[in-house]
């Protein structure tokens, strides 16, 4: 089992550094030094690449805030809707973050007016390795509790419990789909391809992790990430199916 380590914040002088916010902008960091890497190579241009990515993380955190509040707790807000501005008391949603990117960086693309598929596939290239990272901060605050259990990845918690931890898990899926990534980035693919990798890997694993959660929020027996992770396999294979037929 993990030993329970719980950490929000290190204090360095006058200087809070808070471990989510951290590990969220250093993954956002890295991931766009690897989907720039791979710009580079595809030969797109990078400062179109930047300026995408810019507007997509606006969406992202933008996005994250209202699925939060949206999908989890839709009465907090409406109750005292300037919580929403309470950034630093948690509430984010990584479904609602991945629609607000979508919309943003699709439509800085097409304002450029280049090839989205292309740079969108070059852009979630680098979503897996950031994902890991960002979610390292999830695993020290410890705000994805799941079941008890005995594996030997599960979480001992402040109460003795070993319990299976969301955080953890979904950093290590950032960092397998990355390798992924890695490998085929070695050999000739088709454009497009990450894309739908990304969708469909995600949209599986996210689906079953969730039945490990608790705590968290359900209509009709499963979380509003499990159904947004069906639309994200469907949308999966929707693409799949289009590439194939204009083959």
């Amino acid at each position: 089992m993990i030993p329970y380590a719980e950490i929000h914040s290190v204090a360095i002088g006058p200087l809070t550094i808070y471990v989510w916010g951290f590990f969220v902008a250093l993954g956002c960091l890295v991931g766009l030094w690897v989907a720039r890497g791979l710009a580079r190579k595809r030969g797109l241009n990078l400062d179109v690449l930047t300026s995408a990515f810019s507007w997509a993380l606006v969406g992202a955190l933008v996005g994250a805030r209202v699925g939060y509040f949206l999908f989890y707790d839709f009465w907090t807000f409406w109750e005292e809707p300037l919580v929403f501005f309470a950034l630093n008391g948690g509430g984010y949603s990584v479904i609602g973050g991945f629609i607000g990117a979508v919309g943003l960086g699709v439509w800085c693309l097409k304002k450029y007016q280049v090839d989205v598929l292309k740079y969108a596939d070059v852009m979630i290239f680098g979503l897996p390795i950031g994902l890991g990272i960002g979610r390292i901060g999830c695993f020290f605050i410890h705000d994805h509790p799941g079941t008890v259990t005995d594996f030997w990845l599960g979480a001992e918690y402040v109460d003795g419990i070993a319990r299976h931890d969301l955080g953890l898990y979904l950093s290590l899926n950032g960092f397998l789909l990355a390798l992924v990534f890695w490998w085929l980035s070695r050999r000739d693919v088709w454009v497009g391809l990450y894309v739908v990798l990304f969708l469909g890997w995600y949209g599986v694993t996210r689906f079953g992790l969730d039945f490990l959660r608790i705590g968290d929020v359900k209509y009709w027996s499963l979380t509003p990430a499990q159904y947004a992770s069906v639309v994200m396999v469907a949308a999966a294979a929707f693409l799949i199916y289009r590439f194939k037929h204009k083959t």
